[in-house]
């Protein structure tokens, strides 16, 4: 009797052990699996779903693309594709989905939520707004980015966060800003991020002096009017205009003595902002005396980023030039 009890003991015992064993081992693989992805880098052929689900990005992956799927098309980083835009650089897609993983994995904040969970649980669009982070030189001025998407949605992977990335490497802070749909709520959305970098500034470690607000397309309406009518019309602190507004391919007419330097950039191909239109408005705002400088350039149309390989190569350079006339 004491045998067969003895016998039992064992054998409950060994199974108990090959189960935990089991268990073990399983949650070992799925812990060898999470490193895997969170070591392995990002490439052209990378799926953008795994991209939005690596878990360096804890919640705010999926920001990173146009919420709505019905603006972008393609399964990969480098078959990405977005609504009224041009020239997507693939290479420089995967640089920045890569620069962003391996700072989170270095435990450096590249996200911030700019609404509180109450704001958010009151209005819950407010979930798809925040701030990426590319950070420069402490210390140094900011700016903000604003992709365009015609108030539909935000292409930031083209239209913001390349602007912004290239920023952080000549030493600025760059933010790129995820907004709601529609003119208005987009540009309260920019004005509360004004505010959230003005309030947490040193956190940041940024200086607020002739910050510039950068915009393409429907983005660069936001950059012009934020700078014009100010952050509190919009529902933000009272805060400085800034120092200068750098627009691309938005036909925005109307100016005014209010207006802050702008330089602003547009292909005279382009059949949503005529160029015409952007260069009228920019020799008003000279002959009231406002600092602008305009460019056009031959055989692009709309929606050119950066404009690597094109016409418009290095106009970013020429528009930090302008900001940086009107820190002096």
């Amino acid at each position: 009797m004491k045998a067969w009890l003895l016998a039992g003991t064992v054998l409950l015992a060994t199974l108990f052990s090959a189960c935990g064993g089991t268990q073990a081992e399983t949650s070992g693989d799925k812990r060898e699996e999470q490193q895997g992805m969170e070591q392995q880098a990002f490439t052209v052929d990378t799926p953008i779903e795994q991209v939005m689900e690596d878990p360096a990005f804890g919640n705010y992956g999926r920001l990173l693309f146009p919420v709505n799927q019905g603006h972008y098309s393609g399964d990969t980083l480098g078959e990405l594709q977005l609504t009224y835009y041009s020239h997507i650089d693939p290479e420089k897609t995967v640089e920045i989905a890569n620069y962003l993983k391996d700072r989170a994995l270095a435990g450096q904040t590249v996200f911030y939520d700019i609404y509180t969970p109450e704001e958010k649980a009151q209005d819950p669009a407010k979930e798809n707004t925040g701030l990426f982070f590319f950070k420069g030189e402490p210390g140094a001025k900011f700016a903000i980015c604003n992709a365009g998407g015609a108030f539909a949605y935000v292409g930031a992977m083209h239209d913001s966060f390349p602007h912004a990335l290239e920023l952080s490497k000549r030493g600025y802070n760059a933010f790129a800003l995820i907004y709601r749909p529609g003119a208005q709520t987009a540009c309260e959305d920019l004005a509360r991020a004004i505010s959230f970098v003005f309030a947490h500034a040193d956190e940041l470690e940024v200086d607020t002096d002739c910050y510039s607000l950068w915009g393409g397309s429907a983005g660069a309406r936001m950059a012009a009017w934020l700078g014009t009518f100010g952050t509190a019309l919009f529902g933000g602190d009272d805060l400085p205009q800034p120092g200068a507004v750098v627009m691309q391919y938005t036909g925005l007419r109307e100016c005014s003595k209010n207006d802050p330097p702008t330089y602003a950039c547009v292909g005279d191909q382009d059949g949503i902002a005529n160029w015409r239109t952007m260069q009228a408005r920019l020799n008003a705002m000279a002959a009231l005396g406002i600092p602008t400088e305009f460019h056009h350039y031959p055989g692009l149309g709309h929606g050119f980023g950066l404009g690597a390989g094109t016409a418009a190569e290095g106009w970013l350079d020429d528009a930090v030039a302008f900001w940086e006339r009107q820190m002096q």
